[in-house]
């Protein structure tokens, strides 16, 4: 197994391994440089829809995307391009935390890449809270704030007034390493508690444009059999979409994690 660094702020690389054979020592060994490193890539894989989920299921139970999934696969949703006009993931964010108790990663397997273009970009929240002030952090550390799958509900055509909703904290305490990380991404966090719309939007503006500057990310270039997965408690993630209509087909599976209150 050789592991390289993807960038200083987060993210490595693991070569010379199966991922659908290893064993329990090394599984530690990978979940260790996970909590370290916060996205891990393994390139050259060759995975079908089990493979991917049982790999996954190392870290807890799968948990279901509320629109849609592959028809003998629920727990598995297509990423494919449709076009720049259709694509629903512009923006950063971390998945799913509309959920009481959002997923504790993400794992995506490539199935096709664009020769250019098509990156995913990814941003350490960690980085981010530490690169608040003082004064900000003692203000945050006490909050709430709401996050909301309306936006998404009406991507899909579906009722927005039943979509989930979940209130967490701004800043979150990472359950297995304690460190703290910003909380908050512009695709889901919809106002924050006990304060004014106005108030709420301006304070979140900072924090949205805060929390993904250039010194806290990093990129993946895809490859067809690129398995990446990163750490939906401290990591936002956007898909750039300069890849025209260039065919990108990715599997994408998350693993259920615990409330945040």
């Amino acid at each position: 197994m050789k592991v390289s660094k993807l960038s200083a702020p987060l993210g490595a690389r693991i070569e010379d391994i199966d991922v659908r054979s290893i064993d329990e020592r090394i599984w530690q060994e990978i979940h260790t440089l996970f909590l370290k490193h916060h996205v891990l890539v393994f390139p050259s894989q060759s995975l079908a829809p089990e493979d991917q989920m049982n790999f996954a299921r190392r870290w807890g139970s799968l948990v279901k995307f509320p629109y849609g999934g592959l028809e003998d696969y629920p727990d598995i949703i297509v990423l494919k391009n449709n076009g720049k006009t259709a694509d629903v993931n512009q923006h950063w964010h971390s998945d799913m935390t509309y959920n009481q108790a959002p997923p504790k990663l993400t794992m995506l397997y490539a199935h096709a890449a664009p020769e250019f273009g098509g990156d995913t970009a990814f941003a350490n929240q960690h980085l981010a809270y530490q690169g608040l002030s003082d004064g900000m952090k003692s203000v945050l550390n006490n909050m709430n704030a709401t996050h909301s799958a309306e936006g998404l509900a009406k991507l899909f055509g579906q009722e927005t007034a039943t979509a989930p909703k979940a209130v967490h904290p701004m800043i979150r305490s990472h359950e297995e390493t304690g460190d703290k990380a910003l909380y908050v991404c512009r695709a889901f966090t919809q106002d924050i508690s006990g304060f004014h719309r106005d108030e709420s939007k301006a304070l979140l503006e900072f924090l949205f444009s805060h929390s993904v500057r250039m010194e806290y990310q990093t990129r993946h270039h895809w490859q067809a059999g690129d398995l990446v997965m990163w750490d939906n408690r401290s990591v936002l993630h956007f898909a750039v979409h300069d890849h025209g209509d260039e065919e990108r087909v990715i599997h994408r599976l998350q693993v259920q994690g615990v409330s945040t209150l």
